[in-house]
Parts: C-alpha cells; structure tokens; sequence
C-alpha cells in the first residue's frame, strides 16, 4: 500500500515540469483574457486528503502538503504554506518560477494588493473556494481596482491531459455495532436539531459519512464516499451521490432513509428548496461558493455558521470508544513489533526512511484488519525530521544513521482510526537532544494530566504543553492536538488542542496529544497519543470537571530520558503508563518480542 501510495503522488507532482506548466497555463488564462488564477489545495468539499483530479496545486507546483495555495499572475508566482511547511516547500517546488511565502507573515489577500493592479482579473475556480474565502480575496482585489472573476471550467484541467477521472470508490455500509447507533436515529437527531422551515445542506463528506452511516473509498486515507445530501427538518432526506457506488443491498439500505439522487440533480434540488421557501443552513467550511451563488440565484435565503453534525460526530458514543479502544490494542502491538524490529536492525546500518515506514505498515497488515494507512507515514531521519510534515519521497530518502529517527504514523480499522509519533535514536544521544526530548514529553505529560473544568477549550490548555519549552526560551510552531474521528479522518473538527482551538472539550472527544520541538537542519522531535475526554472527580470541588485518558499503547524511548528533568509526579505517571502497555501488549508478543518490550518499559 505504501509503495502504490507514494507512487501515485511522484507521477503527478514533478517539481521539473513548473516551468512548462506555468507557462501553458499563462498562455490559457490570456486566451481567457485572465490576468491570473489561484489554485487552492481543494476540491469539491474543502477535503484533507483529495482526489487525485482535484490535486491541481500539486500537479502544476510539485507541492505535496495537506494545504497550500498559490497564485499565479502573467510575470509572477507565489505558493503561500503554513509553519508546517515552510521548509518542505523549497524542496519541492521550483523556486525559480514560485516564491513560497509564509502564509503567518504575507497571506494571499495581503500579497494580491501589492501585485495585482488597477483593471487587472484574477480568476478563481468557485467549486473550490467557500463564499467567505472568495469574500476575502474579492476584498482584496477590489481594493486596488482589480476584478475577482469566477472561471468555470477550471483552466488547469485544459492543459492536464492526463488528469484522473472522478473517483468511483464502491461505499459499504458502516455496521450499526461499530457506530453505536442506527442512521434512522442519527437523522432524526439531526432533523430535531433544526428550525421549522429550515433545510441543512451537507456539503462536508466526514458528516455524510457519519449521518448515513457509510463509508467510502473516493479518497486516500480517509473512507470518504463524496456526496452531499439535504436533511429537512421536516420530511425525507435526499442524498446525492453517483449510483455505480451503490450495490442492491447498500442502494435498498440508504433507500429507507433518503430519497436517492444522482450528484447532477443537486442544482436543481437547491433551486426547489429556494422556491418552497426553505433557508438553507450551510456549513461555512466545506460549502462551495458556486452552490450557494446558485442557491442565492434562486432568492433562496442561506444561514451559514457551523454543520450541527460536527459535534455531533465528535462526541464518540461508547461503541465508538469501545471500538477506538480495541484498535489501539491491534496498532500498538503493531507499532512495538516495529519499535522492536527498529531496535534490532538499525545499529547495523542499511535501513532507510522508506524501508521503516514499508516495515511499520508490514506489522500493521499483519494484524489482518488494516484498511488503509491513515495518512502517508512521516518516516523522517536526521534533518527530515526537523520538517514537521515531511514526506518522504525517493529523491529526499535518507539512509538512518545515528541520530534521531521520527516516525509519525496512523492506521484505518474499521472499528477505529490510530495517529501515533515516536522519536528514536541511532547510536548515543547528546545532552542537548535529551533536554530537548524531555521537554517536549513533559508537555506530553501535561496534557495527559490536566484537569479542567467543562466548558474549557483547547486553546485554553495549549500552553500546557508548551511550558517546559518556553522555560528554555523554545517553541513548537503547530498545533498541540487535532481531534480525530471513528474510522474518519484522522483530523477531525472542530475540538483541537491549540491556540486557535476555540470548541469546548466535551466527553467522548478523541484528541491527539503531540507536542514537538524542532531544530532546523539538524533534527526535530514529535511525541503523539491518543486521548479520550472524560469526566473526572475531584473530591471537595464544586465544578464538573473533565480529563484525558489516553488510548495510545507504545513506549516512550527511554535513552533519550533525562530522569533528573522529571518531576516525582511526572515520573510516576511515566512508570505507570508503561506499565499498562506492558500489561497489555506482554501477553500478546513472544521471543525477543518481549524481551525488548519488557526492557523498554521498565522503571525509571
């Protein structure tokens, strides 16, 4: 799985080809009398991982992040990335034809005010774009007496002869077990959640997923079935999603709880909820802005704001937990063999990042349940590993010598989605590389300690992992946390861990804890759980108050410890979350297995 993966990203994102690629679609935009086009990293529904079709930004820049935009004008060109990929950027594109510009210090509507001019037209693709996206951009333009102009069909495609088709991945039905509760009752919570007259518009895949409880195979990573749907809330759903995907059984399941349309009646299903007066509540982050421009054509009225589902769907039921749970035993026995093989095999030179993530996915699949690598594994040795979302490709492939390792990976199971980070190291660390490892798990442990009262958000407990750096004058410039779903993405809305994360935590919700520390060129260092949001007792205490129970099963390396650096209570909580993956794990390994499992998590 990993080689077909990695494989079909190098075929279409060649860095070499920017030159010809600008150049064919400059002289398309002129023919269009367009002065200049953005290309987002998007599709249809504003996904993580897209279809390969929809990956424009890669195939016309060489870019391989999860996000990232680029502008392109007659005599100039600019890719914008976040903190996470400032670095990744200048190794994957051609720096002669696009300047890379750090999103957090010149955003696109900052950059096109000081390079479009009066008159000028800047394009954008309204399929790929939220009406509060083109509202910014469109600010922008205007503001220097340029034009922001909607160009449908996209340009690019014009001049990608080869672009793949639209995905036709068959959907299956998610088994009622696993989601802890039947479709029928999640629509009619769904339904009960809105206002008379009110139709919500799903235009966000994860929350199809969920809401129909399906699953699909029309992305990588993530078992998306793309679609849309529109649940009254009144009356009988419609989804709209292409019907090759559809068998007899799963055709006749979703039949009993929405009426069926092909994705080309979605126009006209708009423009009748318009007519019947209905106000069309859309999700502001993944609702196109052609659709709504179309629905507003048809004087419907749109209430935009956040999909009610997204909470929804964050707060994990006991059968989703019990789920999660289970797959995390299967992944950290996974990861321990892995951990083990490492171990064994890397002293001895001739390892390389491909062959460790090739290894990792190896004990995944041994398990005979893995459906999909949750995301392309960050198998990152030496400097790679200062790159926080580096990808490892056959050009940047580093043989792993002594130094840090990093390894940043995650499974699908059908009963649940697994994100995990460890950083190793070949040969003997320095005191430097322990300070900076010990700082960084001590955040990781203040996370998995913390209290807090309900209502409090992740924004709210963020710097709690950040303290142990920030005494050294340090910092980590991502997020602490992401939530993740239930055989979904392993980057779920809207609860996160960091200083933008404004959702309160709630019981149920799963997070990533992963705080990290970064030395460009050199090395970097990532450690990553999984934890669950739980209720907690405090005796005496006047509030509810809720905690972190962490899921994850995997020990922490030990060699890059500085005992002195912990606290007694963080040394004790170190000592018996090693415990429990001993516990847990021991009994299910066998040979040197154990031995090194048993080593790994003895007492500090």
């Amino acid at each position: 799985m990993f080689q077909s993966l990695f494989q079909s990203f190098t075929d279409s994102a060649d860095p070499t080809q920017g030159a010809a690629r600008v150049a064919a679609l400059r002289e398309r935009l002129a023919a269009q009398k367009i002065d200049g086009l953005i290309i987002p990293r998007a599709d249809e529904h504003q996904n993580e991982y897209v279809p390969p079709g929809a990956e424009r930004l890669a195939w016309l820049t060489g870019f391989a992040g999860s996000a990232g935009l680029a502008i392109v004008l007659a005599d100039t060109a600019a890719i914008f990335v976040d903190g996470r990929y400032t670095i990744q950027v200048r190794d994957q594109v051609d720096v002669s034809i696009f300047t890379p510009v750090a999103i957090a210090q010149n955003s696109p509507d900052a950059w096109i005010k000081t390079h479009l001019t009066k008159d000028q037209k800047l394009g954008f693709d309204p399929w790929l774009h939220t009406p509060a996206q083109v509202a910014k951009l469109k600010k922008a333009a205007e503001s220097v007496g340029a034009d922001l102009v909607a160009v449908s069909p996209n340009p690019i495609d014009a001049i990608w002869t080869d672009r793949p088709g639209e995905p036709n991945g068959p959907v299956h039905l998610h088994p009622d077990g696993l989601a802890g509760e039947t479709a029928a009752s999640k629509l009619t919570r769904i339904a009960t959640a809105l206002d008379p007259e009110t139709t919500l518009f799903v235009s966000d895949p994860h929350a199809l997923a969920w809401a129909f409880n399906i699953r699909g195979s029309d992305v990588a990573h993530t078992p998306l079935p793309l679609g849309y749907a529109l649940i009254p809330q009144a009356g009988q759903p419609k989804l709209f999603i292409d019907p090759h995907k559809l068998d007899d059984t799963v055709r006749t399941a979703l039949s009993t709880l929405a009426t069926l349309e092909t994705p080309e009646h979605l126009t006209q299903a708009l423009q009748d909820v318009a007519k019947a007066k209905q106000v069309l509540i859309c999700d502001a982050a993944t609702v196109a802005f052609a659709l709504v421009q179309n629905f507003e054509g048809a004087e419907g009225k749109v209430q935009m704001g956040p999909d009610p589902i997204a909470l929804m769907k964050a707060n994990k039921n006991e059968a989703e937990l019990s789920g999660t749970r289970a797959a995390h035993v299967r992944d950290g026995l996974a990861m321990v063999r892995f951990l083990s093989w490492f171990a064994d095999n890397a002293p001895h030179g001739g390892l390389s990042e491909i062959k460790a993530a090739e290894a990792l996915e190896h004990f995944r699949r041994a398990t005979g349940m893995l459906k999909d690598v949750s995301f392309p594994t960050i198998s990152a040795a030496g400097p790679n590993s200062a790159i926080p979302h580096y990808r490892v490709t056959e050009k940047t492939n580093r043989p792993i010598e002594p130094g840090f390792f990093l390894i940043d990976s995650g499974a699908q199971y059908e009963d649940g989605t697994t994100d995990i980070t460890r950083t190793l190291c070949v040969g003997e660390p320095d005191a430097q590389m322990r300070d900076r490892f010990t700082r960084v798990l001590k955040g990781h442990i203040a996370i998995a300690t913390a209290v807090f009262p309900a209502g409090t958000s992740g924004a709210q407990i963020d710097g709690f992992a950040r303290r142990p750096l920030w005494d050294a004058g340090l910092d980590f410039d991502h997020g602490t946390g992401h939530g993740v779903g239930s055989y979904l993405s392993v980057h779920e809305g809207p609860q996160r861990i960091s200083k933008l994360g404004h959702v309160a935590l709630t019981p149920g919700m799963i997070l990533s804890n992963e705080p990290g520390f970064y030395e460009a060129g050199a090395w970097g260092i990532r450690l990553e759980n999984l934890v669950v949001v739980t209720p907690v007792t405090i005796a005496g205490g006047d509030r509810t108050m809720l905690g972190f129970e962490t899921i994850t099963l995997a020990p922490f390396a030990r060699e890059l410890i500085e005992p002195a650096m912990l606290s007694s209570a963080e040394r004790d909580w170190l000592n018996v979350y090693h415990a429990r993956v001993r516990a847990v794990l021991l009994p299910l390994l066998q040979g040197g297995e154990r031995d090194w499992l048993s080593s790994a998590t003895a007492p500090i």
